[in-house]
């Protein structure tokens, strides 16, 4: 079994730059700088018939190269934040990027995904994280913006899990036209 996801990986420079925000907060369990990256639909395990399936619907996919802008910081869980993130700017070409990911893995007969797309980067994740140092990140980090970051193709990545956190391995890559 493999547990995949379609994502888009970022190059070392823009890593770096998001692994330098990753202090701050006691507790918190940052993603390491490596792991990094937009992840465009969460799949989960799938057997290799499966995961061929896919890697051949995603082969057919046609879309626009974009530009993507990460600025920002914020939180899920409202109240009880459970991770920590970058926000992705929402840019028509994204959406129709990850729109047609999501239409042809429905007609390779995947459920749809039942949660809004909300682009983001996780740098942490969260459990119980005191409050006070979480809204001081928040407000040093609320302007953060990296440069705009063009991108060309899209992933399928694999995730492996270990003690020390998942390993991600590139399974294969599509290209966006021009």
């Amino acid at each position: 079994m493999l547990r995949l996801f379609v994502g888009i990986e970022f190059p070392p420079e823009l890593k770096l730059q998001l692994s330098m925000l990753e202090t701050g907060i006691p507790g918190a369990k940052w993603v390491d700088a490596g792991n990094l990256h937009l992840t465009l639909r969460f799949i989960g395990e799938v057997d290799e018939g499966v995961a061929a399936d896919i890697d051949a619907a995603l082969a057919r996919v046609r879309a626009r190269r974009l530009t993507l802008q990460l600025a920002g910081t914020g939180v899920f869980g409202g109240g009880r934040p459970r991770a920590l993130w970058v926000g992705v700017e929402r840019h028509p070409d994204l959406v129709a990027l990850r729109d047609k990911i999501e239409q042809a893995l429905i007609r390779i007969g995947l459920e749809p995904e039942q949660r809004k797309f909300a682009p983001h980067v996780t740098l942490a994740r969260l459990r119980e994280p005191a409050l006070g140092p979480l809204g001081d990140f928040l407000a040093a980090h609320a302007q953060f913006r990296a440069a705009p970051l063009p991108v060309e193709r899209f992933s399928l990545i694999a995730s492996f899990p270990t003690k020390a956190g998942s390993i991600y391995e590139d399974q294969a890559d599509y290209p966006l036209s021009g």
